[in-house]
């Protein structure tokens, strides 16, 4: 007898959906936001229906699927800019440079899912070719390539597959989805010919179409260029989990997947897919941490051309907490390891307070009040263009497991594993309407 109730069966096609966007789509943007079809690219569409059709069945749900993840699986995501001259329906189109780079980490041991967005700017040594952008690599030898130098960049950590994303999987998948509701914080213009790019946006909540999604997810602007995209692609990816496990959109979901296929390269293999869906049934939204890979931009008097810099003993400390890779070499006198946490050291974090509340004077006087309890690296940023509801206190730079002793310090907030906060903070503290109530007791 089937006791599943329509309410509890709803709820699991919603977490199902979901996940399946964020494990193989998420943090990429633009062209790797349609690798949600990666976990389904090797199926016929007629056995892919059938395949759909079952899983809407409560039997197969409470039962669950055969796979399972023995172990952590490492996959790169690509998404791969527009290459002139190639037919859309040419497997030319995923030869290009990678636009996007995403590393996915799903850990069955932790019941986490984590992200690490690469710059494609970072400088790399590629062989026989010598120091260049990572964006750089696929053109030169592919996904092989790219995970090489990648595993390389980033100490021996492994990478087991790999999913490439052409370009127009974005676009596609905002439009099929309906529009995709996003605050703009400010007026965005800016022209590529190169790409054919051209942007114009308004600042404010509004729905953008795919065009115009695109738009917002590849806007460079002068001052962080590729780093402040990096950060408008999370904020992309949480408004679209958001719009994917809506009531109105689930119905279409099997169709909008079949639609996607084209614009997907994999070497996941078919049983690895239903090991990943079966993964993301014990998930929810907050087992996803997303995080930028450390680093600075290049000077001028550096290098002819631009690079995003690699901060090593940040990048160790981050494939530690977030990817759980130790290195032996790894440097435990890292300032802001947690077995520093509670040391004065600790307290040079460099914390970013931003008022998203009604009170105009919150960001300032909680920026004291931090400054009183040790932390003395504080500054106040001007405010947020929007309210928000609940305090959020950003992991910026990456220190997840020391960002309790900031929230234990402030009193309340949630931590927020993603990098969308002040660019050179350590840690960002965005007041929400929660902090107004707070404000009254601590006076």
């Amino acid at each position: 007898m089937n006791n599943t109730s329509p309410t509890e069966s709803r709820s699991i096609l919603q977490k199902w959906w979901f996940w399946i966007l964020v494990l193989v789509l998420s943090g990429t943007t633009t062209t790797s936001f349609g690798a949600i079809t990666a976990l389904f690219a090797p199926v016929e569409p007629q056995f892919f229906s059938q395949l759909l059709q079952k899983f809407t069945s409560d039997v197969l749900w409470r039962k669950r699927l055969p796979y399972q993840l023995s172990k952590p699986m490492n996959i790169l995501i690509m998404g791969i800019d527009q290459v002139s001259g190639v037919a859309e329906n040419s497997p030319d189109v995923f030869e290009g440079r990678s636009d996007t780079l995403l590393l996915l980490q799903a850990n069955p041991t932790t019941q986490t899912v984590s992200l690490l967005s690469v710059p494609r700017d970072t400088q790399v040594l590629i062989p026989e070719i010598g120091i260049a952008k990572i964006n750089e690599a696929n053109v030169y030898g592919g996904p092989k390539l790219v995970e090489s130098v990648l595993e390389s960049t980033l100490s021996g950590f492994e990478i087991d597959r790999y999913v490439r994303v052409s370009k127009g999987a974005f676009r596609e998948l905002v439009e099929q989805l309906g529009g995709v509701e996003i605050f703009v914080p400010q007026p965005m213009s800016y022209t590529d010919n190169t790409q054919q790019l051209k942007i114009d946006l308004k600042s404010g909540w509004q729905t953008l179409n795919g065009e115009q999604a695109e738009q917002f997810a590849r806007f460079r602007e002068e001052v962080y260029g590729d780093i402040g995209r990096i950060q408008r692609q999370q904020v992309l990816l949480k408004a679209l989990r958001n719009r994917v496990t809506n009531v109105a959109v689930l119905p279409r979901l099997p169709h909008i997947i079949q639609v996607m296929l084209k614009y997907v390269d994999t070497n996941l293999s078919f049983p690895e897919m239903l090991a990943l869906v079966n993964f993301s049934l014990d998930l929810e939204r907050d087992d996803l941490r997303m995080v930028m890979l450390p680093g600075r931009a290049s000077s001028s008097n550096e290098y002819l051309t631009s690079y995003w810099i690699i901060d090593q003993p940040g990048r160790d400390r981050i494939l530690e907490q977030y990817f759980n890779f130790k290195l032996e070499e790894f440097n435990y006198n890292d300032l802001f390891h947690p077995q520093k946490a509670n040391e004065t050291l600790f307290f040079e974090a460099k914390i970013a307070v931003q008022n998203a509340s009604s009170n105009s004077q919150a960001a300032t006087n909680f920026a004291q009040y931090l400054r009183e309890k040790g932390f003395y690296n504080v500054y106040v940023l001007s405010d947020w263009s929007d309210k928000e509801p609940l305090t959020q206190i950003i992991v910026q730079g990456g220190y997840l497991e020391s960002a309790e002793v900031v929230k234990n310090a402030l009193g309340f907030g949630k931590i927020e594993p993603a990098s969308i906060g002040e660019i050179g903070s350590d840690f960002t503290v965005r007041l929400g309407e929660d902090s107004v109530q707070k404000l009254i007791i601590n006076n």
